[in-house]
């Protein structure tokens, strides 16, 4: 899949497959994540990768937006080093985009994935980083969980002219 194919496609998925997510798995999709672009000399995120049953049962609790019909197998929780000395000043922004690129990297790989927002409900955050026992400065930004696709929704064409602003607003 080339890449403007699969951001024409990518749709979020809430409802998995019950099928485990192949080993080596998260390792490919965070390798696709770290090559997002970042301010600064060093990379400000970190990364939980999920896949106790346990664990993933309790998160609907803390989030529930990351409740999906069947479980997903997989999820992983991309949280930024707000105190990183390289970081730029843009942890926020560097996350978003490792998350688009995970995103992008699953969808290309034959997977579903939906991003469940984090940050910045007080809340959640509050609820992620007691649940994995985050340090004081690292703060939890989006969950992705990830399996393969019950169903895959239609892709959406959401290009909107009356957006578009040419020279001036």
């Amino acid at each position: 899949m080339d890449a403007l194919e699969a951001i024409m496609t990518r749709q979020s998925v809430r409802e998995y497959a019950a099928r485990p997510v192949p080993a080596g798995t998260a390792e490919h999709l965070l390798a696709a994540a770290m090559q997002a672009p970042f301010a600064g000399s060093e990379e400000p995120w970190h990364f939980i990768v999920i896949d106790d049953p346990y664990i993933l049962d309790s998160i609907p609790a803390i989030s529930p937006y990351a409740e999906v019909r069947t479980p997903a197998p997989l999820a992983i929780l991309i949280c930024a080093d707000l105190q990183h000395p390289g970081g730029g000043g843009f942890p926020v922004q560097a996350c978003a985009a490792a998350t688009e690129n995970l995103l992008l990297a699953a969808h290309a790989l034959g997977f579903g994935a939906a991003w469940t927002a984090v940050y910045p409900d007080p809340d959640r955050m509050f609820g992620f980083a007691n649940l994995f026992s985050l340090p004081e400065a690292i703060a939890p930004l989006a969950l992705v969980t990830i399996g393969y696709p019950a169903a895959r929704p239609p892709p959406v064409d959401r290009y909107r002219e009356d957006r578009v602003h040419r020279n001036a607003w």
